[in-house]
């Protein structure tokens, strides 16, 4: 593997610390099943803003079609995977 790709547990590091400055709590540990029912606070406003921080912090963007289909932290992981890879995603 590169140096320059992120490993799995990096990408998770890196998004536990968005979503706990997004949600304001530093006890969030996210996991692949978590969804937006887990964490007190994730309504749709939040899921823009938790996505708008993601692109911002990661330097990426995520189309509204992407976002639409995520359904997992799982799902962003993955994602976030693929695009610092310079992948598309289908």
């Amino acid at each position: 593997m590169e140096k320059s790709r992120m490993t799995d547990t990096s990408v998770e590091a890196r998004l536990t610390s968005v979503f706990r400055d997004v949600f304001d709590d530093d006890t969030i540990v996210i996991h692949p099943a978590m969804t937006a029912k887990d964490i007190d606070g994730w309504d749709s406003l939040t899921h823009v803003r938790l996505m708008l921080t993601v692109e911002r912090k990661l330097n990426i963007r995520i189309s509204a079609h992407e976002m639409a289909s995520l359904k997992s932290v799982g799902d962003l992981t993955r994602l976030v995977e693929v695009k610092l890879a310079g992948s598309s995603v289908r």
